[in-house]
């Protein structure tokens, strides 16, 4: 039986360098795009404010808000699963600094080569559609 994708909504924060910001969860030796798991009612850009909000400590500027595209790759903290992000490029109000389960972060060039492990979503996908965007 063919498992579903796990649905996220997924940020693109650049600093002013153009690098994009990644974050490791606790337990896992992997960089992601900060974001996470709809909650029931929520809209994207919600779910996104909550958890930039929750792990990060920032506030999303929902006016600032691009819509990048959906983008799926296999799961690196849930083996044999996929997931699919809908993703944005939003700015942010504040310092992030890791919160709740996030342990670490890091600025990566989009077009790499990248300093820390990223998962394939983000390296194989939306990182590319990032760095493509810049030309």
């Amino acid at each position: 039986m063919h498992t579903p994708p796990i649905l996220t909504v997924a940020a693109v924060i650049r600093d002013a360098q153009g690098q994009v910001l990644l974050v490791r969860k606790r337990g896992s030796a992997v960089f992601i795009q900060p974001g996470g798991k709809r909650e029931a009612g929520e809209s994207s850009l919600i779910t996104l404010a909550r958890e930039l909000r929750e792990e990060l400590g920032v506030q999303a500027d929902p006016g600032s808000a691009v819509r990048l595209g959906e983008f799926e790759a296999c799961a690196v903290n849930e083996p044999g699963r996929r997931v699919r992000a809908e993703v944005f490029a939003v700015q942010i109000a504040g310092t992030p600094a890791p919160l709740a389960e996030i342990e670490a972060m890091a600025w990566v060039p989009p077009h790499g080569p990248f300093p820390v492990p990223v998962a394939p979503l983000s390296a194989e996908h939306i990182l590319p559609h990032v760095a493509a965007r810049d030309r």
